[in-house]
C-alpha cells in the first residue's frame, strides 16, 4: 500500500490505498490551535484582521493521530507500506532555524506573530505584494507571463517581505524560508537543511521560480529590497525535487512516531489542490480538476503554454510530466457558505439547501459577487471584496445562499471562458473534494451555469489519493510497479465501471436552466466589472 497525507487548513488526514486503487482505511485529525485568526496560542498578541497563521507543533502531531487511526482501520498487519506522498496548503510558509525549529517555537520569538507560519489565506502583505508586482511590470520580468502578469497575494517573496519590512529582527534570525509542505518533508526523513527537497510545484506555482532561471534574480531582488539581495543562497537552501520524485526515506524517530518500520520512500511534496489531479485519475490533456474545499483551485493540464491573463500559474512539469499544468481558483468558497450559515444562525446547511433547491435561476433577484476572500482568478486582487444586490425586505437566508451557490458558478464558467478564449482546451470537467459529495445542489448549479456534465469522483479524498499516488511513484517500479507517473494515475485513481465504488456520479445539466443562466451570468460580469472598476475594496 501506498499513504497520502493531505494536509488541510483545518486538519491533516490519512489515507492508506492498495496499488489496485482500493482505499483501505483512512482517518483524519484537526489541528488542536486551527486557524490562528483572534490571537496568539498562549498569549493576548492580538493579531490584525487580515492574519491567518498556524502552529507548526499541529502538523506533525495531528499527522501522528490521523496514521494510526487510519492503520486501525486497515486492519492488515501484514500489509506492506511502500512509499508516503504529502500534499500541503500553498503558500503556507515558515522562518526556520537550520535545524528545521520553527523560529515561532523559540522563546524570543513566540509573541511576534510574523514568527509563526502564514497560513495560505494570509493577507497581510498587500503592500509588498503591490510593490512586487509595479517592479516586475517595470522591469518587464519573464515570470510574468507564467502568472498571467500578476503577483498573487498570497505567494512566497510578498510573505518573506512582509516579515523583513514589520518584523526585521524575526527576518534576520531566519536561516531557513520553507514552504510548510516542503519542511514536512524534510522532518519527514530528517536530511539537512541543504539536503531538503524543494518542491517545484510550490515553488513553480508560488514561488516565481521557473525551470529555465530558477528563483528571482538578484538585480530584481536587490531592486524591491537591498536585503533581499542574497536570500535564496542564504536562507533557501536545498535541491529541486518534482513531485513523484523520491525525496528521502522516512526516519527512525518519525517512523517510530507513526508506528512503521524506518527506511519508507518519501516523495517531494505537492501542492493540496494540484495533488487532485493525479488523485481523480486525470492522466490527460484537457480536464478540467475542479478542488472544491475551504477554497477552489482548478486545475487543468495541456501539450501547448499559452499566456493566459489572471491564471494563477503555469509551469511545464508542474502538476503532472510532460504537460504544462495550468492552475485557477476562487479564493471564497466553503468558507464562505460557512460564513452565511452562521450569519443566518443555521446549524446546518440543510435547511437553506432545502429552501433554495426550489427557486429559480437567479435567486429571485439577489445577485451575489463571491470575492469574501478577494480575488484569485482571473483578477489577481485580494483587495476586492464581494457584495450582493437585488435585495429586498421579503428575502431570507436561503435566497443568499443560493445566490452564492451562483456566483461561485459564474465565477467558474468566467475561468472556463478566459482559458478557451486564449486557446486552452477545456474538454471535461472533474470535481473532488468535499463540497461536491456533500452538497448536491452546489454540482448542480456549476453544471446548469456551465452547460456542461461535471463528473464527481468517487473518492471523497482526491488530494489525499494523489498524494498516495505520488508515493507509490517514488518508491520506484521495483517497489511501486509502475514505470511512470501517468501510469500509477490510471491505475490507481482512475473511475472504473468494472470495480464497485469506483464509478464516479454524473452531473448533468438542465438545458432549460442553462438557457436561464445566460443573461444572468452576463449581469454578474457587469457587475463584477462595476465593484472593481468603482473600488469595491478591503
Amino acid at each position: 500500500m501506498a499513504l497520502g497525507l493531505d494536509f488541510g487548513t483545518e486538519s491533516v488526514r490519512a489515507l492508506f490505498v492498495d496499488l489496485d486503487g482500493a482505499e483501505r482505511g483512512s482517518a483524519y485529525a484537526k489541528y488542536a490551535h486551527g486557524q490562528i485568526v483572534a490571537n496568539l496560542p498562549g498569549s493576548d498578541v492580538q493579531l490584525p484582521p487580515d492574519y491567518a497563521l498556524q502552529h507548526p507543533s499541529d502538523w506533525l502531531d495531528s499527522a501522528t493521530r490521523a496514521v494510526r487511526g487510519a492503520w486501525r482501520r486497515v486492519g492488515l498487519p501484514d500489509a506492506r507500506l511502500v512509499g508516503i506522498g504529502v500534499d500541503f496548503t500553498s503558500c503556507t510558509m515558515l522562518p526556520a532555524m537550520a535545524d528545521g525549529t520553527p523560529l515561532c517555537l523559540l522563546p524570543e520569538h513566540r509573541e511576534n506573530p510574523l514568527a509563526w507560519p502564514k497560513l495560505w489565506k494570509h493577507h497581510g502583505a498587500k503592500r509588498q505584494t503591490e510593490r512586487i508586482d509595479r517592479l516586475a511590470h517595470e522591469r518587464r520580468e519573464r515570470f510574468l507571463d507564467q502568472y498571467g502578469g500578476a503577483i498573487g497575494l498570497e505567494w512566497f517573496f510578498p510573505k518573506m517581505l512582509e516579515t523583513l519590512e514589520e518584523a526585521p529582527e524575526v527576518y534576520r534570525a531566519a536561516e531557513v524560508w520553507v514552504e510548510a509542505g516542503d519542511w514536512v518533508v524534510w522532518q519527514l526523513v530528517g536530511c539537512a537543511a541543504d539536503e531538503m527537497a524543494r518542491s517545484t510545484c510550490q515553488a513553480g506555482y508560488k514561488g516565481m521560480w521557473t525551470a529555465s532561471d530558477g528563483f528571482p534574480s538578484k538585480p530584481f531582488l536587490r531592486a524591491v529590497n537591498p536585503q533581499l539581495v542574497d536570500v535564496v543562497r542564504d536562507k533557501m537552501p536545498g535541491r529541486m525535487k518534482a513531485p513523484g520524485q523520491l525525496a528521502g526515506r522516512l526516519s527512525p524517530a518519525i517512523a517510530k512516531r507513526f508506528g512503521f518500520e524506518g527506511n519508507i520512500p518519501v516523495s517531494t511534496a505537492i501542492i493540496d489542490a494540484h495533488a487532485g489531479v493525479p488523485g481523480v485519475g486525470a492522466a490527460d490533456p484537457g480536464i478540467l480538476v475542479m478542488v472544491c474545499g475551504t477554497s477552489s483551485c482548478h486545475m487543468l493540464n495541456s501539450v501547448d503554454y499559452h499566456p493566459v491573463p489572471g491564471v494563477a500559474g503555469v509551469v511545464k512539469d508542474g502538476i503532472l510530466p510532460g504537460m504544462f499544468g495550468y492552475e485557477t481558483g476562487q479564493a471564497a468558497v466553503g468558507d464562505a457558505f460557512d460564513w452565511l450559515r452562521r450569519l443566518a444562525r443555521r446549524k446546518d446547511f440543510t435547511q437553506l439547501a432545502g429552501d433554495a433547491a426550489p427557486l429559480e435561476p437567479g435567486a429571485d433577484g439577489v445577485l451575489c459577487v463571491d470575492w469574501f476572500n478577494g480575488c484569485r482568478t482571473p483578477l489577481m486582487n485580494g483587495r476586492l471584496s464581494g457584495a450582493f444586490t437585488g435585495l429586498t425586505l421579503r428575502h431570507e437566508p436561503h435566497h443568499l445562499y443560493r445566490a452564492m451557490l451562483e456566483a461561485n458558478a459564474y465565477g467558474l464558467r468566467w475561468i472556463v471562458d478566459m482559458m478557451r478564449e486564449h486557446g486552452v482546451p477545456v474538454k471535461k470537467f472533474v470535481a473532488t473534494g468535499g463540497l461536491p459529495h456533500r452538497n448536491p445542489l452546489f454540482a448542480q448549479v456549476a453544471a446548469d451555469v456551465l452547460g456542461e456534465t461535471i463528473l464527481i469522483h468517487p473518492s471523497k479524498q482526491g488530494p489525499a489519493l494523489g498524494a498516495a499516488i505520488l508515493g507509490a511513484v517514488a518508491a520506484g517500479k521495483r517497489a511501486g510497479g509502475f514505470s511512470s507517473v501517468r501510469s500509477a494515475v490510471r491505475t490507481i485513481g482512475g473511475v472504473r465501471k468494472d470495480i464497485p465504488g469506483r464509478e464516479g456520479i454524473l452531473v448533468a445539466p438542465d438545458r432549460r436552466r442553462t438557457k436561464l443562466y445566460e443573461p444572468l451570468y452576463n449581469r454578474y460580469r457587469e457587475t463584477a466589472e462595476f465593484l472593481q472598476r468603482n473600488g469595491s475594496v478591503s
